[in-house]
């Protein structure tokens, strides 16, 4: 019996402005801008291991000393960046009653921004992010940490990922998975489930 939906959320519920906003904050196209990336900087803030500003002072560093990494214009993109992905909002809407819906993420402390701007507490019965956690996907201690905190056993939880590593993580672990694609994929695995759910017109 599924009791549990166990939703990734930046690429799974909502779109991740990451991209977009390192350009913004570096004036580099992805590909350059990474080269310049410490690439041990942003796990270690999604874990809670380091704050925003050592992420900030460490994350970008260009050797020629040419550019920074404009910490306001990478948040200004990222916060009207984000957005529910389409048919996702009302998947979770109608699942209210059916499943009982947990963010399992990986993300540093902006996942409290989320909290209140796409009302998370009303639409999840519970919020777990590796910031929380202080380890992150595919780490199988994630799992164990995420599974103690909601109360239930693996076996009766669906995770939902758009990570193939993450998803076949979490079946280490003893849950079910399904990569996600679109809410309609995901809307009808939860029916092979037996959770009857439909996909309306996609709004926000």
């Amino acid at each position: 019996m599924l009791r549990a939906l166990c939703l990734d959320l930046m690429g799974t519920v909502l779109h991740d402005p990451y991209l977009e906003a390192l350009q913004a904050a570096t004036g580099l196209d992805v590909v350059t801008a990474h080269q310049f990336k410490d690439p041990a900087s942003w796990p270690a803030f999604e874990i809670a291991a380091i704050d925003e500003a050592e992420f900030a002072r460490r994350f970008f560093a260009d050797p020629d000393g040419e550019r920074v990494f404009d910490l306001n214009a990478f948040h200004r993109v990222r916060r009207s960046g984000y957005c529910y992905l389409p048919g996702m909002c009302e998947l979770l809407d109608a699942l209210g009653g059916h499943v009982e819906r947990y963010v399992a993420s990986n993300y540093p402390i902006w996942i409290e921004e989320l909290r209140a701007a796409f009302g998370l507490d009303e639409r999840f019965e519970g919020v777990w992010a590796s910031h929380h956690l202080g380890v992150r996907k595919p780490d199988p201690r994630f799992f164990e940490r995420f599974l103690s905190a909601i109360g239930h056993e693996p076996q009766h939880c669906l995770f939902v990922d758009d990570r193939e590593d993450n998803c076949e993580a979490a079946q280490a672990v003893g849950m079910r998975a399904h990569r996600f694609v679109d809410a309609e994929g995901l809307a009808g695995r939860l029916r092979e489930e037996g959770i009857p759910v439909e996909v309306g017109p996609a709004g926000n």
